[in-house]
């Protein structure tokens, strides 16, 4: 009787893990062709749940040095945004916070611990996708950190454009569908990313 529990659980724990997988990417943080950060993005699947985290690290000089990191950490469950938590700090210190929420049939976002708004439509696609996934026929994706949904605009040759809800444009270059290089425009500073062991 214990041999056939025993015998169950490994079943249970094999099917468990054979139905999950993740994939890591990694990128340079590139400003005037010197590198000055990294970002490190994760997929996990597992089951109805696709989960996506990001960490960059940014170090350089603006009149004195700073130190920026964004974490984020994205679920989506069935193809639809479940919840996101986004984090800012710059030199140890926190600058934004943002959660999304799905929650009672509406999108909740609260940033910096204050509720901003709510909205019922539904989310498929957001920024942190972009590392992943070439945004093929999308035309708009959901903004973890503002909490707004910005246009993408596909500029032929596997190149888009993302642009916010405060006008600032963002460049995705794509090889194959695989992500190879962005230009951001951080604000305080424009910089690249650029896919590690690229061709």
């Amino acid at each position: 009787m214990i041999w056939n529990l025993i015998f169950i659980n490994i079943l249970i724990c094999s099917w468990s893990y054979s139905n999950t997988s993740e994939e890591n990417i990694y990128f340079d943080v590139v400003h005037n062709t010197k590198v000055i950060g990294s970002l490190k993005a994760t997929k996990i699947i597992k089951n109805s749940q696709t989960i996506y985290k990001s960490s960059t690290t940014i170090k350089t000089r603006i009149i004195k040095d700073i130190c920026v990191n964004y974490k984020y950490n994205v679920i989506f469950k069935d193809a639809f945004l479940e919840t996101s938590n986004v984090h800012i700090t710059i030199n140890d210190k926190s600058h934004t916070k943002t959660l999304t929420e799905w929650k009672d049939a509406k999108y909740q976002i609260i940033k910096n611990e204050k509720k901003r708004k709510t909205f019922k439509d539904s989310i498929s696609y957001s920024t942190v996708q972009l590392y992943f996934n070439e945004p093929i026929n999308i035309k708009s994706c959901y903004s973890e950190q503002d909490g707004s949904f910005n246009t993408i605009v596909a500029m032929g040759n596997y190149t888009y454009k993302k642009v916010n809800s405060k006008g600032k444009e963002n460049m995705y270059f794509y090889k194959k569908g695989i992500l190879k290089k962005a230009i951001i425009d951080g604000g305080a500073i424009k910089f690249k990313i650029i896919a590690r062991n690229t061709n």
